[in-house]
Protein backbone atom coordinates (compact mmCIF):
# COMPACT_ATOMS: atom_id res chain seq x y z
CA UNK A 1 0.00 0.00 0.00
CA UNK A 2 2.65 2.29 1.33
CA UNK A 3 4.55 1.84 -2.13
CA UNK A 4 1.41 2.16 -4.51
CA UNK A 5 1.30 5.88 -2.65
CA UNK A 6 4.43 6.72 -2.97
CA UNK A 7 4.13 6.29 -6.85
CA UNK A 8 1.53 8.24 -7.28
CA UNK A 9 2.95 11.21 -5.16
CA UNK A 10 5.90 10.53 -7.70
CA UNK A 11 3.36 10.77 -10.51
CA UNK A 12 1.84 14.52 -9.22
CA UNK A 13 5.18 15.88 -8.18
CA UNK A 14 6.82 15.46 -11.88
CA UNK A 15 3.20 16.37 -13.31
CA UNK A 16 2.77 13.35 -15.10
CA UNK A 17 -1.00 12.56 -13.85
CA UNK A 18 -1.73 13.31 -17.46
CA UNK A 19 -0.16 10.50 -18.66
CA UNK A 20 -0.53 7.82 -16.09
CA UNK A 21 -2.20 6.93 -12.63
CA UNK A 22 -1.86 4.51 -9.97
CA UNK A 23 -4.63 3.18 -7.68
CA UNK A 24 -5.74 5.30 -5.13
CA UNK A 25 -5.58 3.86 -1.78
CA UNK A 26 -8.10 3.55 0.87
CA UNK A 27 -6.58 2.64 3.82
CA UNK A 28 -9.59 3.00 5.99
CA UNK A 29 -10.44 -0.36 4.66
CA UNK A 30 -6.59 -1.45 4.43
CA UNK A 31 -5.66 -4.03 6.82
CA UNK A 32 -2.23 -6.40 7.05
CA UNK A 33 -4.50 -8.96 5.32
CA UNK A 34 -6.92 -6.95 3.07
CA UNK A 35 -5.33 -4.38 0.32
CA UNK A 36 -8.62 -1.90 -0.92
CA UNK A 37 -7.65 0.42 -3.84
CA UNK A 38 -9.34 2.05 -6.46
CA UNK A 39 -10.33 0.26 -10.01
CA UNK A 40 -9.08 1.40 -12.55
CA UNK A 41 -10.88 0.87 -15.58
CA UNK A 42 -8.69 -0.27 -18.16
CA UNK A 43 -7.39 -3.52 -20.16
CA UNK A 44 -3.70 -4.94 -19.88
CA UNK A 45 -1.50 -3.75 -22.23
CA UNK A 46 -1.62 -7.14 -24.39
CA UNK A 47 -4.98 -8.17 -24.31
CA UNK A 48 -6.44 -9.18 -27.25
CA UNK A 49 -8.94 -5.94 -27.21
CA UNK A 50 -5.98 -3.53 -26.73
CA UNK A 51 -4.52 -5.00 -29.66
CA UNK A 52 -7.51 -4.15 -31.84
CA UNK A 53 -7.72 -0.54 -30.32
CA UNK A 54 -4.05 -0.06 -31.61
CA UNK A 55 -4.62 -1.87 -34.98
CA UNK A 56 -7.06 1.02 -35.72
CA UNK A 57 -5.01 3.58 -33.72
CA UNK A 58 -1.44 1.83 -33.96
CA UNK A 59 0.23 5.67 -32.48
CA UNK A 60 -1.50 5.12 -29.61
CA UNK A 61 -0.54 1.86 -28.56
CA UNK A 62 3.08 2.86 -29.29
CA UNK A 63 2.51 6.64 -27.08
CA UNK A 64 1.42 4.33 -24.39
CA UNK A 65 4.56 1.76 -23.74
CA UNK A 66 6.66 4.93 -24.93
CA UNK A 67 5.15 6.86 -21.83
CA UNK A 68 5.08 3.57 -19.38
CA UNK A 69 9.09 2.89 -20.45
CA UNK A 70 9.61 7.02 -19.75
CA UNK A 71 7.61 7.24 -16.68
CA UNK A 72 9.20 4.27 -15.42
CA UNK A 73 12.99 5.08 -16.44
CA UNK A 74 12.35 8.75 -14.25
CA UNK A 75 11.36 6.78 -11.44
CA UNK A 76 14.38 4.84 -11.30
CA UNK A 77 16.26 8.40 -11.30
CA UNK A 78 14.23 9.91 -8.98
CA UNK A 79 12.66 7.44 -6.48
CA UNK A 80 14.58 5.65 -3.77
CA UNK A 81 13.14 2.17 -5.62
CA UNK A 82 11.51 1.25 -8.90
CA UNK A 83 8.87 -1.45 -10.09
CA UNK A 84 10.80 -4.42 -10.14
CA UNK A 85 7.62 -5.91 -12.29
CA UNK A 86 6.20 -4.54 -15.06
CA UNK A 87 5.16 -7.81 -17.02
CA UNK A 88 1.78 -6.78 -18.80
CA UNK A 89 -0.70 -7.29 -16.90
CA UNK A 90 0.54 -4.74 -14.47
CA UNK A 91 0.41 -2.26 -17.20
CA UNK A 92 -2.86 -1.20 -18.10
CA UNK A 93 -4.10 0.86 -21.16
CA UNK A 94 -7.23 2.96 -19.60
CA UNK A 95 -9.77 4.09 -20.83
CA UNK A 96 -9.18 7.72 -20.80
CA UNK A 97 -5.90 6.69 -22.40
CA UNK A 98 -3.06 6.97 -19.82
CA UNK A 99 -1.16 4.49 -18.34
CA UNK A 100 -2.23 2.38 -15.27
CA UNK A 101 0.40 1.30 -12.97
CA UNK A 102 -0.35 -1.68 -10.61
CA UNK A 103 0.76 -4.07 -8.29
CA UNK A 104 3.72 -2.80 -6.32
CA UNK A 105 4.76 -5.66 -4.42
CA UNK A 106 8.10 -6.52 -5.98
CA UNK A 107 10.93 -3.30 -5.95
CA UNK A 108 13.97 -3.02 -6.28
CA UNK A 109 16.50 -0.25 -5.04
CA UNK A 110 19.43 0.97 -7.02
CA UNK A 111 22.84 1.95 -5.16
CA UNK A 112 24.97 4.55 -6.95
CA UNK A 113 28.03 2.60 -8.09
CA UNK A 114 25.55 0.58 -10.24
CA UNK A 115 22.83 3.52 -10.98
CA UNK A 116 26.45 5.05 -12.94
CA UNK A 117 27.46 1.75 -14.56
CA UNK A 118 23.95 1.46 -16.05
CA UNK A 119 24.14 4.70 -17.34
CA UNK A 120 27.51 3.83 -19.20
CA UNK A 121 25.84 0.16 -20.13
CA UNK A 122 22.91 2.52 -21.86
CA UNK A 123 25.73 4.60 -23.33
CA UNK A 124 27.58 1.21 -25.26
CA UNK A 125 24.74 -0.48 -25.90
CA UNK A 126 23.18 2.21 -28.06
CA UNK A 127 26.12 2.93 -29.83
CA UNK A 128 26.70 -1.36 -30.25
CA UNK A 129 29.85 -1.28 -28.32
CA UNK A 130 29.71 -4.93 -26.77
CA UNK A 131 33.74 -4.39 -25.29
CA UNK A 132 31.95 -0.56 -23.51
CA UNK A 133 29.03 -2.82 -22.67
CA UNK A 134 31.57 -5.69 -20.45
CA UNK A 135 33.48 -2.71 -18.97
CA UNK A 136 30.62 -1.53 -17.21
CA UNK A 137 29.30 -4.67 -16.62
CA UNK A 138 33.23 -5.10 -14.62
CA UNK A 139 32.35 -1.61 -13.19
CA UNK A 140 29.23 -2.97 -11.33
CA UNK A 141 30.12 -6.52 -10.30
CA UNK A 142 32.24 -7.87 -7.71
CA UNK A 143 35.61 -9.79 -8.87
CA UNK A 144 39.06 -10.88 -7.71
CA UNK A 145 39.90 -12.31 -10.81
CA UNK A 146 41.18 -10.28 -14.15
CA UNK A 147 38.50 -10.20 -16.60
CA UNK A 148 39.32 -10.60 -20.25
CA UNK A 149 37.29 -7.65 -21.72
CA UNK A 150 37.81 -8.57 -25.30
CA UNK A 151 36.15 -12.40 -24.21
CA UNK A 152 33.44 -10.63 -22.57
CA UNK A 153 32.47 -8.60 -24.58
CA UNK A 154 32.19 -10.99 -27.62
CA UNK A 155 30.03 -13.19 -25.25
CA UNK A 156 27.81 -10.54 -24.53
CA UNK A 157 27.41 -9.77 -28.48
CA UNK A 158 25.77 -13.73 -28.73
CA UNK A 159 23.38 -13.08 -26.26
CA UNK A 160 22.33 -9.36 -27.47
CA UNK A 161 21.83 -10.66 -30.95
CA UNK A 162 19.48 -13.23 -30.14
CA UNK A 163 17.60 -10.93 -27.71
CA UNK A 164 17.50 -8.81 -30.51
CA UNK A 165 16.23 -11.59 -33.14
CA UNK A 166 13.35 -12.68 -30.54
CA UNK A 167 9.99 -12.41 -32.12
CA UNK A 168 6.77 -11.95 -30.74
CA UNK A 169 3.82 -14.70 -31.37
CA UNK A 170 0.75 -13.86 -33.47
CA UNK A 171 -2.74 -15.46 -33.64
CA UNK A 172 -5.40 -15.09 -35.87
CA UNK A 173 -8.96 -16.45 -35.24
CA UNK A 174 -12.37 -15.63 -36.95
CA UNK A 175 -14.92 -14.19 -35.10
CA UNK A 176 -18.55 -15.17 -35.03
CA UNK A 177 -19.36 -12.33 -37.09
CA UNK A 178 -17.24 -13.10 -39.71
CA UNK A 179 -15.09 -10.73 -38.54
CA UNK A 180 -10.64 -11.32 -38.45
CA UNK A 181 -9.20 -11.06 -34.88
CA UNK A 182 -5.47 -11.12 -33.81
CA UNK A 183 -2.77 -11.16 -30.69
CA UNK A 184 0.28 -10.71 -30.16
CA UNK A 185 2.01 -11.98 -27.25
CA UNK A 186 5.08 -13.21 -25.65
CA UNK A 187 6.14 -15.91 -23.56
CA UNK A 188 7.24 -14.60 -20.23
CA UNK A 189 9.72 -17.44 -19.42
CA UNK A 190 11.97 -16.65 -22.36
CA UNK A 191 12.29 -13.28 -21.25
CA UNK A 192 13.48 -14.90 -17.64
CA UNK A 193 15.42 -17.02 -19.93
CA UNK A 194 17.29 -14.25 -21.78
CA UNK A 195 18.24 -12.80 -18.54
CA UNK A 196 19.20 -15.90 -16.58
CA UNK A 197 21.93 -16.47 -19.97
CA UNK A 198 22.79 -12.67 -19.23
CA UNK A 199 23.59 -13.88 -16.24
CA UNK A 200 25.35 -17.06 -16.86
CA UNK A 201 27.58 -15.60 -19.35
CA UNK A 202 28.62 -12.72 -16.32
CA UNK A 203 29.39 -15.29 -14.17
CA UNK A 204 31.27 -17.32 -17.00
CA UNK A 205 33.63 -14.52 -16.93
CA UNK A 206 34.58 -14.59 -13.46
CA UNK A 207 32.01 -11.28 -12.52
CA UNK A 208 29.26 -11.87 -10.05
CA UNK A 209 26.82 -8.56 -10.28
CA UNK A 210 24.03 -7.08 -8.02
CA UNK A 211 20.30 -8.35 -7.77
CA UNK A 212 18.78 -4.90 -8.60
CA UNK A 213 20.76 -5.51 -12.08
CA UNK A 214 18.90 -8.32 -13.01
CA UNK A 215 15.68 -6.78 -11.95
CA UNK A 216 16.45 -3.48 -13.97
CA UNK A 217 17.41 -5.51 -16.94
CA UNK A 218 13.90 -7.87 -16.45
CA UNK A 219 12.25 -4.97 -16.76
CA UNK A 220 14.25 -3.66 -19.28
CA UNK A 221 13.63 -6.16 -21.53
CA UNK A 222 9.52 -6.43 -21.03
CA UNK A 223 9.31 -3.14 -22.18
CA UNK A 224 11.58 -4.24 -25.19
CA UNK A 225 9.23 -6.65 -26.32
CA UNK A 226 5.98 -4.81 -25.92
CA UNK A 227 7.63 -2.26 -28.25
CA UNK A 228 8.05 -5.18 -31.01
CA UNK A 229 4.30 -5.96 -29.89
CA UNK A 230 3.00 -3.00 -30.12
Amino acid sequence: ATNTEEFGRFLAQNNLLNVATAPKVYRKYTTKKVFTMERLRGISMLDEETISKVTKDPEMGQQAIISALNIWTTSVMKMPWFHADVHAGNLLLLDDGRVGFIDFGIVGRVSEKTFKAVNELSVALSLGDYRGMAQALCNMGATDDKIDIDKFGHDLELVMRRIASVQPDMTIAEMQDGSVAGSLDFDESEVTNLLLELVDITEDNGLKLPREFGLLVKQSLYFDRYLKIL
